[in-house]
């Protein structure tokens, strides 16, 4: 199946009736010479209400019953849930489901066009083969802003690959409690870092450049959806109501001055740089769910001035109240909610929200408001004009360039945390390293959740290469001895070990954790490979950090590789010295369990046993020694 071009897609536009009570007047909202206030304007005059309330909603598309549901129910948006992908995962693939989709869209009344979305929270990564880029914490550990919007850039051009126009990132979340399972898609704990990458992010994602040829009016390259609406990372533990989840989806209580200070610049810079769409937080603020809190409309669109639609998360709006359906759509929509990711009962949801206005539970104006912020991003995509992007960015899909990005990106996010003897970087001369640990040569592990699938999982599960990769072009795979488990043949001690320890893949709630102290397996290898090694180096994997304090002594350094993504071989130039180490830790670093929450709001001032490990910020160079602060245990 052929692409919609330009003149199709136009084509077909101008084939469609108008509506009967506007049949006479010209069809403005297809002209893309006038503004588009007045296109907008133009197009919400001719819909129905059926029409309207069917551009509020979003669904799953493995939830469309039928291809021709797109059409009937006048969809308005859908989405690529965690883990969805169509078969094979690849982009030709990927490009013939949206198009159809987006075909259905254009044969109704109006022919107003989809909005296509993913996760795509470190590149395109639900399809295989992409370009998997460093999570969100390595990016801020490497805090290059500029490196941050490039990553952005390519992580659009590998969306556009596949069809889709619609972002559902950056995370402008600042973790407060690293054992929140969406730790690693901070930027920082920092108000000021995360802002810095924020503004950065959505630049790239949206910016046009002038060799992008846009359509019409189009004024965005791919839609990007700052997120989660807001204090998301500052939940209290053991406040969440979903499951065995602890922080995710909990209730934050700071109190407003702290939320106004920490959390509420970042999207202050998002709706300045030209955010379009915000994603409202699963959390809730003081005890009132954000889906259906009426800041939304009263800090985000009135004080902020932000011009957009909010959009919900995965089945957002029925914690606002479980026990009555109809009740939870009205107070979401009313508090501000403007496109509901339902994301599968889209009947049910249709029908509530028609019957809600007839009643008078919802307005008509409050519709046409929500309806008038969704077309303003389809118009800046210039999707009236060009339905889809041009099949030519499939040949951007895990290119040099972005290969590139992803190696600098994973050098600069390694922190060096300690460094006796100085034995990092390691001579290229070595005469043999030993190796050890599953993640130092696992594509999965060091990838971690929103790969492939929404928890991700071990093995070799897209293209990519390892730690133990480069460490085998660096040093030569004649120097290398590795064993996963750590159990060596020959000479007793090598002079140098290397230990990879790496977390399990998780995601979200699912990976909010009590206890995020080494487990007893990792400390077992690492006093296996300390016993095979004269000098002992330590490179920890995780999507946080982790108390560690007890087993510092039992290697000579320790590095924060952070989960560097689908270039992990980058990481060998920098533990032998090619590239030296730059990084700075972006969270506080626990040290003890008994300590946590700790950061840099609630920790300053803090000295001696009562101070983190490392402090936000830390990261040794090259000739420094790092200096313990006594003995806390």
């Amino acid at each position: 199946m052929r692409p919609l071009s330009f003149s199709s897609a136009l084509c077909l536009l101008l084939a469609l009736p108008a509506a009967p009570a506007l049949a006479d007047a010209p069809a403005l909202y297809r002209d893309a010479s006038q503004p588009v206030e007045a296109r907008i304007e133009d197009l919400l005059a001719r819909m129905t209400l059926e029409e309207k309330v069917g551009q509020m909603t979003l669904i799953e598309r493995a939830s469309v019953q039928k291809p021709e549901d797109v059409a009937q129910y006048q969809l308005g948006a859908l989405l690529s849930g965690a883990g969805d992908a169509p078969q094979p995962n690849v982009p030709e693939s990927w490009y013939a489901m949206v198009e159809n989709f987006q075909r259905q869209a254009l044969t109704t009344r109006l022919a107003i066009p989809l909005l296509y979305a993913v996760d795509a929270v470190h590149g395109h990564s639900y399809m295989k083969d992409t370009t998997v880029f460093p999570h969100n914490i390595g990016l801020g550990a490497a805090d290059n802003p500029a490196l941050t919007e490039a990553i952005a850039r390519a992580t659009a051009e590998e969306m556009q690959a596949a069809g889709i126009h619609w972002n559902f990132a950056p995370a402008l979340s600042m973790a407060q409690d690293v054992r929140w399972g969406r730790t690693y898609e901070s930027f920082s704990e920092d108000s000021d870092r995360v802002r810095r990458h924020a503004a950065a992010a959505l630049r790239g994602l949206q910016q046009l450049r002038p060799s992008d040829t846009p359509a019409g009016s189009q004024k965005l390259f791919t839609l990007g959806t700052p997120k989660h609406f807001i204090a998301d990372g500052a939940t209290v533990w053991g406040s969440a109501r979903l499951g065995n989840f602890r922080l995710d989806r909990g209730d934050s209580r700071d109190a407003e001055e702290l939320m106004r200070r920490r959390d509420l610049p970042a999207y202050r810079d998002a709706v300045n740089a030209g955010a379009l769409s915000i994603m409202a937080s699963f959390s809730s603020w003081h005890g009132l769910p954000m889906h259906g809190n009426p800041l939304l409309t009263s800090l985000l669109k009135d004080e902020l001035g932000f011009t957009g639609f909010v959009v919900s998360d995965w089945q957002g709006i029925n914690p606002v109240n479980y026990g009555n359906y109809r009740a939870a759509v009205v107070q979401s929509v009313n508090a501000g909610l403007d496109m509901v990711m339902v994301p599968d009962k889209y009947a049910l949801f249709i029908d509530t929200l028609l019957a809600a206005v007839r009643d008078g539970e919802v307005s008509q104006a409050r519709i046409d408001d929500a309806v008038r912020r969704i077309l303003r991003a389809k118009f800046a995509l210039g999707l009236f004009e060009r339905p889809l992007p041009g099949r030519d960015w499939q040949r951007r899909v895990r290119a040099a360039e972005h290969r590139l990005l992803a190696r600098q990106a994973v050098q600069q996010s390694m922190v060096l945390l300690k460094n006796d003897g100085q034995l990092l970087p390691l001579a290229e001369d070595l005469p043999l390293l030993r190796v050890a640990g599953q993640g130092a040569d696992d594509i999965g592990l060091q990838s971690g959740g929103w790969t492939i699938k929404w928890q991700g999982q071990p093995g070799d599960i897209t293209l990519g290469t390892t730690i133990l990769d480069g460490l085998r072009r660096v040093l030569g795979p004649q120097r290398i001895q590795y064993a996963a488990d750590g159990h060596f043949s020959g000479p007793r001690k090598a002079a140098v070990g290397l230990v990879v320890l790496a977390e399990p893949p998780y995601a979200e709630g699912i990976g909010d954790l009590e206890d995020i102290r080494l487990t007893a397996d990792e400390i077992a290898l690492l006093q296996r490979m300390r016993a095979h090694s004269e000098k002992l180096v330590v490179v920890l994997l995780s999507g946080r950090p982790r108390v560690i304090t007890e087993q510092l002594p039992l290697a000579d350094a320790w590095v924060a590789a952070w989960l560097p993504g689908s270039e992990a071989s980058a990481s060998a130039d920098v533990l032998t010295g090619r590239v030296p180490f730059r990084g700075t830790l972006p969270f506080s670093w626990p040290r003890s369990l008994a300590q946590l929450p700790i950061n840099t709001y609630n920790s300053s001032g803090k000295t001696g046993c009562d101070a983190p490990l490392f402090p936000l910020g830390h990261g040794l160079r090259a000739g420094q020694q790092w200096l313990a602060v006594g003995e806390c245990r």
